[in-house]
């Protein structure tokens, strides 16, 4: 694989999403959307933004779509791959903004952040993984969910790369330096 092929400077989406009803969603680290993070050419495979995440220290990783419910991660953050297709997912509960994800693209959901496919291409294909490849559990938005759930996601620590520019990019300036314009 080469990286410098696949790999490209990406622009950068941010979103600050509050607590939006028994969704916690995360007032500390932004949603990120890497527009355009990878040149996928006709002849790639899914595994090849695999690759990337895992050289990155993001693995557990997953081949698949989003689904389309309302979910979250209590207990690690996630990063997803748009390896094929076009989706509108609804990050952040009922009441959360809309985003257009397109082949290329990177999303990187801060723990305790809703998500829901609201419509996809048949095609739609996303690669995810996880920070140090962690275990991640299912979290439906319901009242009995918390207040442990905003306990776990205060233990969920900062990634050690980004998943896709590794040791610099949008992770760091947004996650780290807190210098990150939010949409």
């Amino acid at each position: 694989m080469d990286k410098e092929k696949l790999i490209q400077e990406a622009y950068l989406v941010s979103h600050v999403i509050e607590e939006n009803g028994n969704f916690p969603n995360n007032a500390v680290y932004p949603l990120m959307i890497y527009k355009g993070a990878f040149l996928i050419h006709p002849d790639d495979h899914a595994e090849v933004i695999k690759t990337v995440f895992a050289q990155n220290g993001y693995s557990n990783a997953w081949i698949d779509g989003i689904f389309d419910y309302h979910h979250y991660h209590s207990n690690t953050h996630e990063v997803m791959g748009v390896f094929c297709g076009n989706a509108d997912v609804q990050f952040g509960g009922e009441h959360g903004v809309c985003i257009e994800l397109d082949k290329g693209d990177v999303v990187v959901i801060p723990a305790g952040v809703a998500h829901k496919k609201l419509r996809a291409s048949e095609d739609f294909t996303v690669v995810g993984a996880y920070p140090k490849g962690s275990a991640y559990n299912i979290k439906y938005g319901e009242a009995n969910e918390r207040p442990e759930a905003d306990e776990d996601i205060a233990k969920v620590e900062k990634p050690d790369n980004d998943p896709v520019y590794g040791t610099k990019g949008h992770l760091f300036e947004c996650w780290y330096n807190r210098n990150c314009k939010n949409v």
